[in-house]
Order: structure tokens, then C-alpha cells, then sequence
């Protein structure tokens, strides 16, 4: 993360949140500073680093490192969730499918893979529900990244004995098409680490992006025609419809088979 990127949070984070304003006691002490709150937290991110390792280089307690960190995330979210964890506009979609049919993988918008996140501090009532094939337990994250590594879609929360067919299907991926610390017990703090994990990495790749690279020629998305759907049976009709066509096992061997033919005759076209 380049510099002018972390003061840019730190200045945010600090606006948005008072608690990491520095402060001055009754006796004239000042407090802990924004950087060194901040810095904390960073530092387990990146390292996964326990909280009570922070106080040697950060001459900061434990309960504040967790502290920050449950607030950090928390205003990461709120302060840059809206931009770094959007859905793609028109625009975006047609700008990736244009670069993914010139890198030979016409129709695709994304790769998407799954990972699990071990969860050392899993209640023992939970621990069987959430050990997979490792044996320790872990919290599956499903996400879909473009060409340049960033995130568009990011699931998180199922158990980690689902495997990646399951969490895709548990998924709100297809839903919307038709319509390192982990050292926390509340599901919804390892939430809000995740999510601040993503977002601080779309904001690493924007920062690193070069614009004038070749493949990032702006392609404008086509007007869409719409046409509202008053009738609510009608509606739920069109739902199936597409549900049942993004689930038909058919079309996906047929744009496999297509795919695989595509990918050859470029291949011979590239050599001749």
C-alpha cells in the first residue's frame, strides 16, 4: 500500500470515527495517536499478529488493538463499502467482457474461486459444523475478480465443511443475476474484517492500476431497453425463467464445448 493511499484512510477513518481522534487527559497527558491506533490494526491485517504482539513496536495494550480493530473495520465499511464493494454498472460489464473476448475468453466477466478462513477461536459447540477437510475450523469466502484482481463479488459466512459447489449455491451470485486475524468469536467482527480485507484490496488495486495500459480501452455499455413488469405473476415467471436458464446443466456443457473450440482456433490462428 503506497503511501498517499494509508494517509488517505488514516484521514478518513479519523473524520469518520472520533475514537481515533488523539486525545488529552485531565492531567494534560496526551493519548494514543490516530497513526498509532491505525498502524496497529494494519499490522494485524497484513501479519496476522495477535494483539497483546502490537504493544511491543506499538506501545499499545491489547483491549485498545481490539478495539481499533472492531471499529476500524466497522468504518471501513461504512466509509468505503459503497464504492469498493459495488456491483458492476452497465459500463463496467461491457468494459469486461470487451477485455475478456481480447484475452481469448469471450463472455466472461470474472474468475471465481473459494477460500477457507480458519477461525481459531470457534465455540466448541460449533467446531464440528465448522472443521472441514483440515480439521480445524474455518469460515468459506467466495469471490469473482476480473483480470486485474479485483473484487467483485464476495460471499462470506458459510461453514467450512461446505465445499465450493455448496457455498455457490448458498450464494446470493446467482440470486442477483436473476434478481489472517481470525482471532474473534462474533461471526459478525470476522465479517467485518473480511469485508474490510476486500475493500482495502480493490483500494490497493485501483491505486496500482495503470490507466494507460491498452486493455483498458473504455467500451460504453449499449442503452438498455427495459420494460417494467407490472404483473406480479409475470414477474415471478421471468425469475424462473432465468433461474432455471442460468441452472440448466445443458447450456453450461454446450458453453463449456463452445469455449474449448474458441480457444483452439485461436490457438491455430495465433501460430499460423
Amino acid at each position: 500500500m503506497s503511501r498517499n493511499l494509508f494517509l488517505r484512510i488514516v484521514d478518513a477513518i479519523k473524520d469518520h470515527d472520533m475514537y481515533f481522534e488523539q486525545r488529552i487527559d485531565a492531567l494534560g497527558r496526551f493519548g494514543l495517536s490516530t497513526l498509532q491506533k491505525i498502524t496497529a490494526v494494519f499490522r494485524m491485517l497484513a501479519y496476522g499478529l495477535p494483539a497483546d504482539a502490537t504493544d511491543e513496536y506499538m506501545k499499545i495494550g491489547e483491549s485498545t488493538t481490539i478495539e481499533s480493530m472492531k471499529r476500524f473495520c466497522r468504518a471501513i465499511v461504512e466509509v468505503f463499502g459503497e464504492r469498493y464493494l459495488r456491483s458492476p454498472t452497465p459500463n463496467d460489464v461491457a468494459r469486461l467482457l470487451h477485455i475478456g473476448e481480447q484475452r481469448g475468453f469471450p463472455r466472461m466477466l470474472g474468475s471465481l474461486d473459494c477460500m477457507h478462513w480458519k477461525w481459531k477461536n470457534c465455540p466448541t459447540a460449533w467446531a464440528g459444523q465448522y472443521a472441514g477437510r483440515s480439521g480445524s475450523p474455518t469460515i468459506s469466502l467466495e469471490v469473482v475478480a476480473d483480470y486485474d484482481l479485483w473484487i467483485w463479488h464476495a460471499y462470506f459466512g458459510l461453514p467450512g465443511t461446505n465445499n465450493d459447489i455448496n457455498v455457490l449455491e448458498s450464494s446470493h451470485l446467482f440470486s442477483n443475476l436473476a434478481s489472517g486475524p481470525s482471532r474473534f468469536w462474533r461471526k459478525e467482527v470476522l465479517h467485518d474484517i473480511m469485508t474490510t480485507c476486500i475493500i482495502l484490496h480493490n483500494m490497493i488495486i485501483e491505486d496500482e492500476r495503470d490507466l494507460n495500459a491498452p486493455i483498458q480501452d473504455a467500451v460504453e455499455a449499449p442503452t438498455p431497453t427495459i420494460e417494467m413488469v407490472i404483473d406480479e405473476n409475470l414477474r415471478f415467471e421471468q425469475f424462473l425463467a432465468r433461474h432455471k436458464k442460468i441452472k440448466d446443466k445443458n447450456v453450461h456443457f454446450e458453453l463449456r464445448n463452445a469455449l474449448i473450440e474458441h480457444l483452439w482456433e485461436q490457438r491455430n490462428n495465433f501460430e499460423n
